[in-house]
């Protein structure tokens, strides 16, 4: 059973979340703010954090960039219209994805299995598929690792399976949409800008020069692609 938190000031609102996602069979922590979060996720390992940004003691960004100093469970932030400098913010700080209140609950449902189903499979895939390499780039899948050039990266479950993708794909150009819905495995209306962070994010951990990137291309107006170095090899 998945341990989802749920962190929000208003009472209502993480009462509804939990009557949602109990409804589905995940095991439902709350939090009233950002500090309730920070120190729940100390003592219980989540599957799972649904941050609201806006909130008294300590607000969501502040709380996820305390517990992904040493955890990478997913986040999906919980922002309201309007919040679109905090929505940034919060991706570069980690979060996998945010969804706007007010929320629908069949897409909130939808946002988190998709972000489970990857944190999972990054942790407990089937141990028998190919690692991939292209150039310096090895992703081994049995250990759910990457490494640069003979050095192991730490990579967040979405980073993983964005790279993976790409990296079976070397040499094709995938437009953010279709990045978008093929990793969130949800409709891709809107998610330029999340991808866009993700990249970015990418390209930091595993190029020498992010600016001049030997790996991680972007095709102007048409997409993403891993620069094809070499070829998946077990």
């Amino acid at each position: 059973m998945a341990k989802i938190l749920v962190c929000d000031d208003e009472k209502d609102i993480t009462a509804a979340l939990r009557i949602y996602l109990e409804a589905e069979g995940y095991q439902v922590f709350c939090a009233g703010n950002g500090q309730e979060a920070v120190e729940q996720a100390a003592v219980q390992d989540m599957d799972l954090i649904l941050m609201d940004i806006m909130m008294p003691v300590m607000d969501g960004i502040r709380a996820m960039a305390k517990i992904r100093e040493h955890s990478n469970v997913p986040f999906i932030l919980l922002t309201a219209k309007g919040e679109d400098t905090d929505k940034v913010l919060g991706l570069n700080l980690g979060a996998d994805d945010y969804i706007t209140k007010p929320f629908n609950p069949v897409e909130l449902l939808a946002r988190v299995r998709s972000a489970l189903r990857r944190y999972v499979t990054l942790g407990s895939s089937p141990r028998n598929e190919k690692s991939l390499r292209v150039g310096g780039l090895l992703l081994d899948d049995e250990q759910k690792q990457l490494f640069v050039d003979g050095q192991p990266v730490s990579l967040t479950p979405t980073e993983y399976a964005i790279l993976r993708l790409l990296m079976q794909k070397s040499g094709k150009v995938f437009p953010s949409r279709e990045l978008y819905r093929q990793v969130w495995q949800d409709n891709p209306i809107g998610s330029e800008c999340t991808v866009a962070v993700h990249i970015r994010h990418i390209r930091e951990k595993i190029e020498l020069n992010p600016a001049e990137p030997r790996y991680l291309k972007v095709v102007w107006g048409q997409g993403y692609k891993i620069e094809t170095q070499g070829r998946p090899v077990t």
